[in-house]
């Protein structure tokens, strides 16, 4: 029996990736259900758009916006070869996705280019460490709103990672940020916009964060990451990554999104260091941050 449109329709919905498809003009003619999954966006909210209205905001590592400039969908419109690229999408509700995108030409029976189809896979830190979520949830663990780890289990880490570096000579390095005006969030928009923002800021940091790294909720709008295996130079790259992805989120309301910066400290701990200190550190920095303009890194030596 010859395959039909909707058997193929059924067989791209079972994909575990995202895959969409688009014309000539860039225009999008199919998404599938993991592509709804992934992105939170349903096809109803897509097909018939055109991929450069930058629902995905897709953007790379530097924050670069590649929507209008740099879009491998483009690309291969005109060089007619497949690329691939690991890159970040905006989720329709507000926190950025990392993901490994594949695109393909599409052609008629002549050759000829006739759109691209595009595949995304989520590239958001795999079993181990949605085990390791599950454990900290049973064991009380877990910030409540924002879903990244509290304040006990973030200072245990510390302390733990602290023994490492004074038996081991094992490396870390610990980032403080600070969500830039708050306040005025809270006080323009309500505390319960208030708590999306914490929210989506917290989903962009451990979605994005290393799979081996921390991220902990320290207290109001501040976050700690503890960064294991770093050097001075790769705990800069990794600040200015949180700091480009969460400038590039925005939470969702009723009355449009709100985006907002953070300031970030980061330092590397040093053996010697108690957890007290090696936070002090990272916290002055990051006031540092603040004072220099804010939606900025400041590296304590």
């Amino acid at each position: 029996m010859a395959a039909t449109p909707e058997f193929f329709r059924t067989l791209l919905d079972n994909f575990h990736d995202g895959v969409y498809f688009v014309d000539t003009e860039r225009r999008i003619t199919y998404w599938n259900k993991s592509a709804e999954r992934i992105s939170g966006y349903a096809a109803g909210d897509v097909v018939g758009s055109f991929c450069f209205d930058e629902i995905l905001m897709h953007v790379d590592a530097a924050g670069t916006r590649l929507c209008q400039h740099g879009c491998p969908l483009a690309v291969v419109l005109v060089d007619g070869e497949p690329h691939e690229a690991e890159l970040f999408l905006h989720h329709k509700d507000g926190h950025r996705v990392p993901v490994q995108v594949r695109v393909a030409p599409v052609r008629d029976r002549d050759g000829r280019v006739t759109g691209a189809v595009e595949t995304f896979t989520d590239n958001t830190a795999g079993m181990a460490a949605l085990q390791r979520i599950e454990e900290l949830r049973a064991a009380a663990y877990i910030d409540a709103l924002t879903g990244v780890a509290n304040r006990a289990f973030t200072e245990i880490t510390l302390r733990a990672k602290l023994e490492e570096l004074g038996r081991y000579g094992w490396p870390f390095g610990v980032l403080f940020l600070d969500i830039d005006g708050f306040k005025t969030v809270n006080d323009g928009h309500g505390h319960d916009v208030g708590d999306r923002v914490l929210a989506t800021v917290a989903r962009t940091l451990a979605g994005n964060a290393r799979s081996f790294d921390l991220v902990g909720r320290w207290g109001g709008e501040e976050f700690l990451v503890v960064a294991v295996n770093v050097d001075e130079a790769k705990l800069r790259l990794l600040a200015e990554r949180f700091r480009l992805l969460v400038a590039g989120s925005a939470a969702p309301t009723g009355g449009g999104d709100v985006a907002v910066t953070v300031s970030v400290g980061a330092t590397l701990a040093r053996p010697g260091d108690d957890p007290a200190a090696v936070v002090k550190r990272a916290d002055a920095a990051m006031y540092e941050s603040k004072r220099a303009g804010r939606n900025r890194t400041t590296f304590s030596l």
